[in-house]
């Protein structure tokens, strides 16, 4: 468990205490907004009665938690549920609460409520970074690794100072809240807006009126997202949000613990969409106070800094209770103050923080590959990869740099290649144990046809997945070029490019590898003879490439198990929220995933059904593109 003293964060923690995502502020928040809380009236249409609303969100809800859509049939889905979402948006049309005046004539309340409950507020100011946003601006030299930011617990939104608030009743008695500490946060964040005496209300004004997520997105910036590998996170995005607003504005109406809450009076989707993009972009892990588990936070005042590649730099004190960070590098006074978000791909970044980062050095490209069960040689492969723990399905991650694959992914199309014979010696020769050990090692080839045979698959298979874009890496720089390009439009060009340039480069590459070893083939070179003793030097190498596969965690793997309790329990209030996607509900509050925290590389677990023809002859492509 975590220690009582500061803890530290990882880069590779699988649940990290605060490893944070920071969403650019969109390009409407320096605009003037309305009064807070408009009924009628300026803009407002006639308003609807109660009955009619609700008939709208019972069917929202119901289309929702239909059963998931065939293949192919997604982005139909998507159009429906959004057409319902915009009729009762233009229903709904005037009711949200906003607050008067621009976003930056409330940061100097920020700072001093920041000051007053004993934040650390000398060295920094919040400033305007033009296309970058609202960030933290030096006003003193910071040398690196210099504690420079704490905050205190006492100022931070968690699922526990939820329950003490007037959620507290509902949380109470609802068990999806109680399972999705992310809606928690959200519905928390609405009820403190709300109120005018509550202690977070300098820290909820500062928070941007809207953002850059997909759920802000026009149906035609979407569109341009089909045929990617991010474009099934993006709907499924849209439809979690939707279900979610549909359920918790029923719950809201008719519960007798909701009563009191100002929620009540008014709860439109663009209330609930503006708070899951604020928790999705900033939700936190950080330890409980006694440090006996992890628990959600919202963390004021430091969720203003922007992003750089880096290492993690934030921290939770348990000892004296709070969040601390400490500086990434020197920063002269003037400059930004930036702190490295995790490892995170754009597709990541622009789904669950609406940026993209266009010197990502983590970016990578998802791709679902199992072993046939059909394939005669399905057993002995599937026992092959359980030794290495591996399963026989699985996801992984096409890399944007060298090398393009992972230990894990290596290792996984070596045995997908595996000749009878060599599968027989890697379960019953001499040394089979020890064996496994070098399935991830790129310095010892299972045979050169067995590289041959691997490098030429990734090849063909890059390939074959950027015939499934509708656009070429040539027309996207083109788009890109156009001036008059919306945000939301570029974003998902610039994502859609990133991608195509990822599967180049695998394809690239595994021509060169395939090129490599049939000279290697062809001029009758030895296979490099691993000797027993190597084991040492694999366990103690920090190169992925060259660790023994048995001992690391499955990085790619999604990890859906254990994650389906709040989809269980809808269901078993009778949402119905779908067996296809029962992986998906609980994980983030509106995006399938526990989005910055960290707390495991989780992406849409859902298997495509390929047609037949798209098949290898060999292995299933279960990648999560539609082709």
């Amino acid at each position: 468990m975590l220690e009582a003293q500061s803890v530290w964060l990882d880069l590779d923690q699988k649940r990290s205490c605060c490893c944070h995502f920071h969403s650019r502020p969109s390009d409407t928040m320096g605009k003037k907004s309305r009064v807070k809380t408009q009924k009628s009236g300026s803009g407002a249409n006639t308003l609807v009665s109660p009955k009619e609303m609700m008939n709208l969100i019972s069917e929202l809800l119901q289309k929702c938690s239909s059963a998931a859509p065939s293949a192919g049939k997604e982005w139909e889905e998507y159009i429906q549920i959004r057409s319902l979402v915009e009729k009762i948006r233009k229903k709904q049309k005037g009711l949200s609460t906003v607050f008067e005046g621009n976003r930056e004539d409330y940061f100097p309340d920020l700072m001093s409520w920041a000051q007053e409950n004993g934040a650390s507020c000398n060295g920094f100011t919040v400033a305007n970074f033009g296309t970058e946003g609202y960030g933290l601006r030096a006003t003193r030299d910071i040398k690196a690794e210099e504690l420079f930011l704490w905050i205190p617990r006492k100022m931070l939104m968690t699922v526990e100072s939820a329950q003490s608030s007037l959620l507290g009743p509902l949380y109470g008695q609802d068990r999806i809240m109680q399972a999705m500490g992310n809606v928690t946060l959200a519905l928390h964040l609405l009820c403190e807006r709300a109120s005018p005496s509550s202690f977070w209300l300098p820290y909820i004004r500062s928070l941007p009126q809207g953002y850059d997520t997909p759920l802000y997105y026009q149906q035609d910036d979407v569109q341009l997202l089909l045929g990617t590998q991010a474009v099934q996170d993006v709907l499924s995005q849209y439809k979690n949000s939707a279900r979610q607003y549909a359920y918790f504005y029923k719950l809201v109406q008719t519960h007798p613990a909701a009563s009191k809450l100002p929620l009540k009076d008014s709860f439109t989707f663009d209330d609930y969409r503006w708070a899951v993009s604020s928790v999705m972009t900033r939700q936190n892990q950080i330890p409980t106070e006694d440090g006996s588990r992890v628990t959600l936070a919202l963390i004021p005042l430091w969720d203003m800094c922007n992003h750089t590649n880096g290492l993690i730099t934030t921290g939770y004190n348990l000892e004296d209770d709070r969040c601390e960070c400490v500086a990434l590098q020197d920063y002269k006074e003037n400059e930004q103050i930036y702190i490295f978000y995790g490892t995170r791909s754009n597709a990541e970044f622009v789904i669950h923080n609406g940026f993209f980062f266009q010197d990502n050095a983590h970016d990578r490209v998802k791709i679902k590959l199992g072993i046939s069960k059909s394939e005669r040689l399905y057993a002995m492969k599937a026992e092959v990869l359980a030794r290495a723990g591996i399963p026989a399905s699985c996801v992984f991650a096409l890399h944007c740099n060298e090398p393009p694959i992972s230990a894990q992914l290596l290792a996984f199309l070596r045995v997908f290649c595996m000749t009878e014979e060599e599968l027989k010696d890697y379960l019953l020769g001499d040394g089979a144990i020890n064996k496994i050990f070098t399935l991830g090692n790129s310095e010892f080839p299972v045979s050169w046809e067995n590289e041959i045979k691997l490098w030429t698959f990734l090849e063909n298979r890059a390939a074959l997945l950027l015939k499934t874009y509708k656009t070429t890496s040539e027309d996207d720089r083109s788009f890109l070029e156009k001036p008059d390009l919306s945000l939301h439009s570029r974003l998902a060009i610039q994502l859609r490019l990133a991608e195509k340039q990822i599967l180049e480069k695998v394809s690239a590459s595994g021509r060169d590898k395939r090129l490599h070893f049939q000279k290697k083939l062809e001029e009758g070179a030895p296979l490099p003879h691993f000797e027993e003793s190597d084991i040492a030097l694999l366990e103690n190498s920090d190169t992925d490439a060259q660790l023994p596969i048995i001992l690391r965690k499955l990085e790619e793997v999604e990890e859906g198990a254990g994650l389906q309790v709040g989809e269980a329990l809808l269901n078993g209030e009778k949402v119905g929220f779908g067996t296809e996607e029962s992986q998906e509900v609980s994980r983030d509050v509106a995006s399938d995933r526990t989005s910055p925290m960290e707390a495991s590389e989780l992406g849409a677990n859902r298997t495509e059904d390929i047609p037949k023809e798209n098949m290898s002859p060999v292995c299933e492509d279960l990648t999560t593109m539609i082709i």
